[in-house]
């Protein structure tokens, strides 16, 4: 820590000559005036122009510099134009991503972000067109290893709801909890995996579960999914008031988890024009930022996972199948036609269906029926993240309040803290009302029963301002407040992540950007907190290698580190109670505290102590060998940074990891690896912007043997962090780079 602090010192007092910093002069067609861009030392631009729209056409012509491959990639599956360079295998993803696309009104479209979206998405457009143009045909090399060009961009390409998609999850939910309701029953299914608030799981009145199957979902799944060239998402945030804060000023922390992949799934940047002045961190093929600060305030999200969607189950005309039944009547489908092009062959013709409830997902043409997807995404306004063009102008909390109430896709919990000392949280996101169902299973669309009633109004939603605890916290858990009236959800994210960052922030200490540091990198767990208590009730056979585990058990601290024997065992035990105590499911995997609660009430817990120990043991001496010095969590908990396009050379080394998905530094994933967690981490120092950091994994640039491709790789993995920094005097002596786009 003491480097960091060094290091920041250094970037903030230490102002070189502007001559010491190289300087670029490109002319680009399109802008109106010159705009400066200085690089700073991690590869964060940061931007200086004189209107907004040249501000986001070096926006997007400076993420294409750095991330077009990521950029093109990103474009096509929004748009279904995969296919065009994976050929058939793509198809299905691309039908998808052509059914869900926006088709309504375009001006109360891009009116619903804000009033000048389209002219920001425009000019960000036209940014990364003129750095394709500027190459005059000549492929960067990821294009020219899979031989095909990047394709140009429209504006309306920013809107694609395919990320949406990936966020509002519930469908993929309900296909498979009816499965597992079918096969375990739902007296299991309300033992096991019990929704919170507490329901009663019941299928709706009218759906045959017979006729719910995996492949409703097949499509939908290969949509949301990573790519494959051939040949080859929990979070944190917290906010804590100048009671709270050393500098007697709001501090805030977040950190995003989604797939921690290459290139990084968030790119920085720091935009400055008249009526901008914000940094922070978006998805590189949107305009702006979505999580950071601007000259006023701060601001960060986890998902919230408010149910947004709903399969519909139609039934077809077995005698006209482009006709679906509802409420007594047979109406027509509406059909579009799409033609979608194919690497290599010709192209295919593909019809696009929709029902009153949405777009056809899946046809069962044998029993004549048609699972539609209602979801929120296809309303105005409906794009992901695209609200926080809003947002990150906001200059208080009334203005802040009144740009969430457009956020509707994703849900997220959106934390804030001012320069005037406020703090608070907002549950956003467009939130259905169902008067009649739980929103849990499918339901059947020809009664016209299971209709949505509207929305919440944003009051209408959980919110907190200036709360008297001094601070607030989220982690996907349950948000909902006691005896809130309204259904967002019923299935959450283990409280576990939550509760221990609460432990830390209601410790009646006062906290520094250190102390938010070392929290976002804790790995205490709450749940081998537990374990360890029940084992202490436990009573091996004396002298057995049980005994032994156990006395180490007692003596353990529940931090899962990398370099820990202990928690080595604990993840491979755990994982072999948790398979003899809950029967498996396709839905959901139990919480800790259920199988802990489950190994409790077994008559015969002593011997499955034992036995699933012998289990776990044997599985990590199959792995590591037989001696207890190479056993180390971090030996086979690793996260990999494999290059999208196979290519074997651009991949990044594995790194070693600690902690798993209960502790504050989620590092989850399936077989022991990460796969999720924080790639993107901020904390905000509203007293100095200057004294902010971050961390962005592996690195700013997507391009291979770029000096910022993986140069952030080690200092994430150590738990180190840079600074972000925001005034003039500080960017200027971070900068590294200076470029000057003239027209």
């Amino acid at each position: 820590m003491r480097n960091f602090l060094g290091l920041l010192c250094a970037v903030l007092a230490v102002s070189p000559a502007p001559a010491a910093v190289p300087i670029t002069k490109i002319e680009v067609a399109g802008l109106r005036q010159p705009v400066e861009i200085l690089r700073d030392r991690w590869g964060v631009p940061h931007i200086y122009a004189q209107n907004t729209e040249d501000l986001f056409f070096a926006q997007g012509y400076i993420t294409a510099t750095d991330r077009l491959f990521q950029l093109d990639l990103w474009r096509r599956i929004g748009t279904g134009k995969l296919s065009e360079v994976l050929g058939p295998p793509a198809l299905a993803r691309d039908r998808i991503a052509r059914l869900v696309r926006y088709r309504g009104d375009w001006g109360r479209e891009w009116d619903s972000y804000s009033p000048d979206t389209k002219q920001i998405a425009t000019a960000f457009t036209a940014g990364i067109n003129a750095y394709i143009h500027s190459l005059h045909g000549k492929r960067p090399p990821e294009f020219d290893l899979l031989n095909f060009d990047p394709g140009l961009w429209v504006p309306e390409d920013v809107t694609a709801r395919v990320a949406g998609l990936l966020m509002t999850g519930n469908a993929l939910s309900e296909v498979a909890r009816t499965l597992d309701f079918a096969r375990l029953g739902g007296a299991a299914m309300q033992r096991f995996f019990p929704p919170e608030p507490f329901i009663r799981l019941e299928l709706p009145k009218g759906l045959d579960a017979s006729t719910i199957r995996a492949a409703i979902a097949r499509d939908y799944i290969e949509a949301i999914g990573p790519i494959h060239f051939p040949g080859e998402q929990g979070s944190n945030n917290w906010v804590v008031d100048g009671a709270l804060s050393r500098t007697g000023k709001p501090l805030l922390a977040n950190d995003p988890h989604r797939p921690v992949q290459v290139p990084s799934l968030r790119k920085t940047v720091h935009l400055v024009a008249p009526g901008w002045d914000v940094i922070g961190a978006g998805e590189p093929a949107l305009p702006g930022v979505a999580l950071g600060h601007n000259e006023n305030i701060a601001f960060g999200f986890t998902i919230v996972g408010i149910d947004q969607q709903d399969i519909y189950v139609e039934k077809l005309n077995p005698d006209r199948p482009d006709e679906y039944r509802y409420r007594g009547e047979w109406r027509k489908l509406t059909v579009e036609h799409a033609s979608i092009p194919v690497r290599n062959e010709a192209a295919r013709l593909v019809d696009l269906k929709y029902t009153i409830h949405g777009p056809v997902i899946y046809e069962d043409g044998a029993r004549h029926l048609a699972y539609a997807l209602k979801w929120v995404g296809e309303q105005p306004g409906g794009a992901g993240y695209l609200s926080a063009l809003s947002l990150a102008r906001a200059r208080n909390w009334h203005e802040f309040k009144s740009s969430v109430a457009a956020y509707k896709v994703p849900s997220e919990n959106l934390v804030y803290a001012d320069k005037a000392g406020n703090i608070g949280w907002i549950a956003a996101g467009l939130a259905p009302v169902r008067k009649n169902w739980s929103g849990l299973f499918p339901v059947p669309g020809d009664s016209g029963a299971y209709e949505w009633s509207g929305y919440l109004n944003l009051d209408q939603h959980p919110i907190e301002f200036n709360p008297a605890r001094h601070f607030i916290a989220t982690a996907n858990h349950d948000i909902l407040p006691p005896h809130y009236e309204h259904a967002l959800s019923y299935y959450w994210a283990p409280p576990s992540r939550y509760q221990r960052v609460a432990e830390v922030l209601s410790s009646g200490r006062k906290f520094d950007i250190e102390d938010f540091i070392r929290l976002q990198q804790d790995t205490v767990s709450i749940p081998a907190r537990h374990f360890i208590e029940f084992l202490r009730g436990w009573k091996p056979k004396p002298g057995s290698e049980s005994e032994r585990i156990q006395k180490q058990f007692l003596g353990w601290d529940a931090n899962v580190s990398a370099g820990s024997e202990t928690a080595l065992i604990y993840e491979f035990w755990m994982e072999r109670l948790e398979s003899k105590l809950v029967p498996a499911a396709a839905g959901a995997r139990a919480a800790p505290s259920v199988v802990l609660r489950e190994l409790a009430r077994n008559a015969k817990s002593s011997a499955l102590l034992s036995e699933s120990l012998e289990e776990a043991l044997a599985g990590i001496r199959e792995r590591l060998g037989n001696d207890p010095k190479d056993w180390q969590w971090g030996a086979i908990h690793k996260v990999y940074f494999p290059h999208p396009s196979g290519h074997q050379s651009w991949n990044l080394p594995a790194v070693s990891r600690p902690g798993d998905g209960y502790t504050v530094n989620a590092t989850s994933g399936a077989h022991f690896l990460q796969q999720n967690g924080a790639s993107y981490r901020q904390i905000i120092d509203v007293s100095n912007w200057d004294r902010s950091v971050m961390t962005n994994v592996p690195g700013e640039s997507g391009v291979p043997g770029n000096p910022h491709y993986g140069d952030l790789v080690d200092g994430w993995a150590n738990g180190h962090y840079h600074p972000i920094p925001f005034t003039r005097t500080a960017v200027e002596a971070a900068a590294e780079e200076r470029i000057v786009l003239e027209p």
